[in-house]
């Protein structure tokens, strides 16, 4: 009997030890909209700090950092737009341009609930291709042999390698980033090897000055770190922003936003929205010119739980224009589609 028992032991140890060990995380169910909670593998669920940046406090998640000194975190974008016309003859022109801003943040110092960083602006690329010829302007290469792309080589030359300072808390508000005066002025000296008029080097720089500052780059920071509301959302709770598309604000483009999942380590976000259809019409005598317009936009976005980095983003534009001159008998009509995929830390899927 000894024996049996202990058999029977030896038994239910190993199917307690064959048991394979479940982990439950939250998602919605595509087919009801609904938020549910399934089981799935242990092993398939990337681990996460029991105070993870991202994290659930009864049923509200809110986005806040929870960065390492000493560690550094990507940001680079990427941009792709292939654009392609079409005249009233119904012939076709296709050009395609791309885009690199790679940069990156080290984290100096934490004190309190500021993070003390460098921004590390390490290389810009540029490239276009319109009629089988392709140019690339890339400053981790060869100054190009073209005479009109060596300006714009210098300056992004000039523009990376440099380093700034930049504050930011916990909650991914944007304090302050410092150090733009030494920028300006190895840009400006990188201009007047190939310009020695004066005044149209001080042009240059006083444009670069107009893209390349503190409000800009907090505006551009404070949009791709952080998405969720303050206030936090629900797993499958709709926000939706806007920014204006042309400097009059007379048009939007709107962005709906979905927190479609929190689990495995990742807060997956869905995006949709752009700018409504809108017709617009002038007439001048017997003839009518009318424009009409349309942006579309979807794709994801996907955060790290643990430190509140953006690991991804992917979206999709799809921006259609159609042109047409009418004089009430007849109508030519010329139309320009441009599909753009735009990306942070693409490597990272």
């Amino acid at each position: 009997m000894k024996n049996i028992a202990a058999l029977a032991l030896i038994s239910s140890i190993a199917l307690v030890s064959c048991k394979k060990e479940t982990a439950t995380i939250t998602k919605v169910d595509p087919k009801t909209g609904k938020t549910v909670t399934v089981e799935v593998p242990a092993d398939s669920v990337a681990k996460v700090e029991e105070n993870p940046a991202i994290k659930d406090s009864a049923g509200i998640i809110k986005h806040t950092f929870k960065l390492e000194k000493g560690k550094t975190y990507p940001l680079t974008t990427y941009q792709r737009d292939t654009k392609t016309m079409t005249d009233p003859q119904g012939k076709t022109l296709n050009g395609t341009s791309e885009s690199t801003d790679e940069m990156s943040f080290t984290v100096n110092d934490i004190k309190g609930n500021i993070y003390d960083m460098t921004l590390n602006l390490i290389g810009k690329r540029n490239s276009q291709t319109s009629q089988g010829k392709t140019i690339i302007v890339d400053t981790k290469q060869p100054i190009p042999k073209e005479e009109d792309l060596k300006m714009i080589w210098n300056i992004n030359r000039a523009l990376t390698g440099n380093k700034l300072n930049m504050k930011m808390d916990t909650e991914g508000n944007v304090i302050s980033i410092t150090g733009f005066d030494a920028v300006y002025t190895k840009v400006s000296n990188a201009v007047g090897t190939l310009v020695k008029d004066a005044n149209q080097k001080a042009s240059v720089v006083a444009s670069l000055k107009e893209s390349f500052n503190e409000k800009v780059l907090k505006d551009q920071f404070n949009k791709n770190l952080t998405i969720i509301p303050k206030k936090g959302v629900k797993i499958g709770e709709k926000w939706t922003s806007s920014e204006n598309a042309d400097p009059s604000g007379s048009v939007k483009v709107t962005s709906n936003y979905v927190l479609k999942s929190l689990g495995n380590n990742i807060a997956e976000i869905s995006v949709t929205g752009g700018i409504p259809k809108k017709t617009e019409k002038k007439a001048q005598g017997p003839i009518t010119h009318s424009l009409s317009s349309e942006l579309v936009q979807n794709g994801t976005i996907k955060f790290d739980q643990s430190t509140g980095w953006i690991t991804n983003q992917n979206i999709s534009v799809k921006t259609t224009q159609i042109e047409t001159i009418s004089d009430g008998k007849q109508s030519q009509s010329m139309k320009s589609v441009s599909n753009s995929s735009v990306m942070v830390n693409p490597s990272a899927k």
